[in-house]
């Protein structure tokens, strides 16, 4: 077996470069930049009002002085300035030159067309031109675009962007004993779950997943799957990788020419993890056990997920408070479901008393992995941990 840290490397090698693609503005919610955006012009392109009240000058403070003119959003002023004159400015509007200042209207007091100024303190209330962003600058952030980012491309008068082809993820779930939901089970059939949450999980690092239908506890049945993935980037089977009677995909794999990087590894849950390449995808071979199949598709295929768009692969642990004493761990590394609290600072962190890798109503119950290294020694109450979120960032 291999430790965690690893198989991560084994497995984030298999991402290839992400291949560019060029998309509008408005579809880029999530998406991935693999190249600068460019300003195409200066924000704000003029010196402007940051609120409503009377463009001045300062050395004219506090008064008298006699208003010539009105100044609003896309309605600029295009008078001569004087000395002892004021213009009447709206938020948004350019200040005219001449004037070096705004003062808020609510301490101007106004007699018709004149008006003086009780205290203008110090700031100016003048966004400056250029203060947001300046023609030429570039803009390329190593997440997934958020809705402000895509205002802010808007704002750079960037119609369109070079994304990273979202990567094609095949979910393949087999066994005799899989039914789809909705379905009447027979005895000794069960739902199949998991295809559902590791497609839920690919889409939530950016990916197209297509969950194939199952695949029966036969070589033809697996065959016939592993042709339906053609054309995917990666191929994420669950379970069936073990060494039973029926567990056959490793051998089906093998059989089609998988290069295998590596199969076991050093952590609960999810012992039995094969990673490697068939064909021109990549593939990985998850545990069948539900909790074991997401933890390890959140440990290593979102990684690799996000490294096929060229973003930084994460998750980067974060600290928090253990809650209650723990017994020391085993020789491998492992991953405890928990609830987070607040804390004084940082969050408090408290496994739950079941770790069972078959029970999901406690996986939808946790907020975070708990990481225990190997052989990590007994650890009390108030000692800091590292963990894992359990939910997107």
């Amino acid at each position: 077996m291999i430790s965690v840290e690893e198989a991560r490397a084994r497995v984030l090698a298999l991402a290839r470069p992400p291949e560019p693609e060029q998309i509008a503005l408005e579809h880029a919610l999530g998406r991935a930049m693999i190249a600068p955006a460019v300003a195409r012009l200066t924000q704000p392109p003029f010196d402007a009002a940051a609120m409503d009240g009377y463009a001045l000058r300062s050395a004219d403070l506090p008064g008298p002085l006699s208003v010539i003119g009105t100044a609003a959003a896309g309605q600029p002023w295009q008078g001569k300035p004087a000395p002892g004159t004021a213009i009447r400015i709206f938020t948004g509007a350019p200040v005219p030159a001449g004037y070096d200042r705004v003062v808020m209207q609510e301490i101007v007091t106004r007699d018709e067309d004149q008006i003086t100024v009780a205290d203008a303190g110090q700031n100016l209330n003048i966004r400056a031109r250029g203060n947001d962003f300046a023609e030429g600058h570039e803009f390329q952030p190593a997440r997934p675009l958020r809705p402000a980012d895509l205002a802010l491309l808007a704002a750079m008068n960037v119609p369109r962007l070079t994304v990273a082809r979202r990567p094609r993820i095949a979910v393949l779930a087999g066994g005799d004993e899989l039914v789809r939901p909705g379905s009447d089970p027979a005895p000794g059939q069960i739902i199949s779950s998991n295809d559902i949450a590791i497609a839920a999980l690919a889409r939530e690092a950016g990916a197209e997943p297509i969950v194939l239908p199952l695949a029966r506890d036969t070589e033809e049945s697996l065959r016939d799957r592993f042709a339906e993935a053609e054309g995917c980037d990666l191929i994420v089977t669950i379970g069936g990788a073990s060494v039973g009677d029926h567990d056959l995909i490793a051998k089906v794999a093998a059989d089609l020419g998988m290069e295998r990087a590596f199969y076991k590894l050093a952590m609960r849950p999810g012992k039995p993890l094969m990673a490697g390449r068939i064909a021109n995808a990549a593939m990985l071979g998850l545990p069948g056990n539900p909790v074991s199949a997401v933890v390890c598709a959140k440990l290593f295929m979102q990684p690799l997920i996000r490294a096929m768009q060229g973003l930084p692969p994460g998750p980067e642990p974060l600290q928090a408070v253990l809650g209650r004493d723990l017994p020391p761990e085993g020789n491998r590394q492992h991953y405890l479901r928990a609830r987070l609290s607040a804390g004084d600072g940082i969050p408090v962190i408290e496994p739950f008393a079941d770790q069972d890798s078959a029970r999901l109503w406690v996986l939808a119950q946790a907020d975070a992995l708990l990481i225990r290294p190997a052989d990590d020694p007994a650890r009390k109450a108030g000692e800091r941990v590292n963990y894992l979120p359990l939910q997107q960032r």
